[in-house]
């Protein structure tokens, strides 16, 4: 299903294939111009070495980007070892060396230390707040913003390969608020070593994959022929693993209006779920849950 368009106003995800040396707000500005709309966000930041999935919620999509943030992430990297840099990443400068190399044996009987629930310094050069300031506002002054540790989830971890010594590629699985620049980090040292981010890729946020994505190229490549809006996915496709309900123009009228529908003894199926995607001849109307017999808005949106 594609997105759609409402009085001038564009809706839907574009899940882009960021190109690697644009922030993620470059990119949004990009990916807006070639496609209009008014309201645009993005669905988990990306750093500019970083290439791979970026959602871009248009119009009332931007409602659901939550709910793509909650999601699981999947990233393949690189780690160089024998260098640890201010940035944790190919675009800091070197702040220590080591020549010590670790083993493809060493590297993977590590894996599993930082499998699961584990506690996980965020990076300096990050986005997180300290007394109000960006953390990377204070480290680019030449401050050292004290970064307090935090628990992450780590699903998978495993090791691709190593193509040479000084470097070793990784496929990870994880949780909200996880830094890959963190765990190369703490992976060298955990292996007698320094080590930073080489190179990164997201292939997954949430629902979204490799095979829903599209580049800024092809992007514009669809402009020109005014087929840009085709590059869209729905709203629901954030959300396709929860059920639906469909509507009849009574029932969306009364959801817009904020009210609850009366749970009817064939629906008895969803009074299980924790949410609900309600639509009307297939346009979308409200995000709703199960509560007290009826279901209730939990989040309306406006076409």
């Amino acid at each position: 299903m594609r997105g759609i368009q409402s009085k001038n106003t564009v809706h839907g995800w574009l899940i882009l294939d960021k190109p690697q040396g644009l922030t993620s707000t470059q990119a949004l500005g990009k990916a807006r111009r070639l496609l209009g709309g008014n309201k645009v966000g993005h669905g988990g930041t990306l750093d500019p070495l970083a290439t791979g999935i970026l959602p871009l919620a248009f119009g009332e999509a931007t409602k659901l980007v939550s709910y793509v943030l909650d999601g699981d992430k999947d990233y393949e990297f690189t780690v160089r070892w024998g260098e640890a840099r201010d940035t944790e990443d190919a675009e800091g400068k070197v702040i220590a060396v080591s020549d010590h190399r670790p083993t493809t044996q060493a590297i993977e009987q590590s894996l599993p230390h930082f499998v699961g629930a584990i506690t996980q310094t965020p990076p300096a050069y990050s986005a997180i707040k300290i007394e109000g300031q960006r953390a990377y506002d204070i480290a680019r002054a030449g401050g050292e913003p004290e970064m307090t540790p935090r628990p992450v989830f780590i699903r998978s971890l495993s090791l691709i390969d190593s193509p040479d010594a000084d470097h070793s590629r990784f496929r990870v699985s994880c949780g909200k608020g996880m830094y890959v620049r963190s765990l190369a980090r703490d992976l060298a040292v955990k292996l007698g070593t320094y080590g930073h981010i080489a190179q990164l890729r997201r292939t997954r946020v949430g629902r979204f994959g490799l095979d829903h994505a599209i580049s800024l190229a092809k992007l514009e490549e669809l402009s020109h022929n005014d087929a840009a809006l085709t590059g869209l996915l729905a709203l629901r496709r954030a959300l396709d693993d929860i059920p639906g309900l469909t509507l009849t123009a009574s029932e969306a009228q009364r959801l817009r209006a904020g009210q609850g529908l009366l749970i009817r003894p064939h629906q008895g199926d969803l009074c299980d779920a924790k949410l609900i995607f309600a639509e009307h001849q297939g346009v979308p109307v409200a995000l709703v849950e199960p509560a007290a017999g009826e279901f209730r808005v939990v989040r309306g949106f406006h076409f």
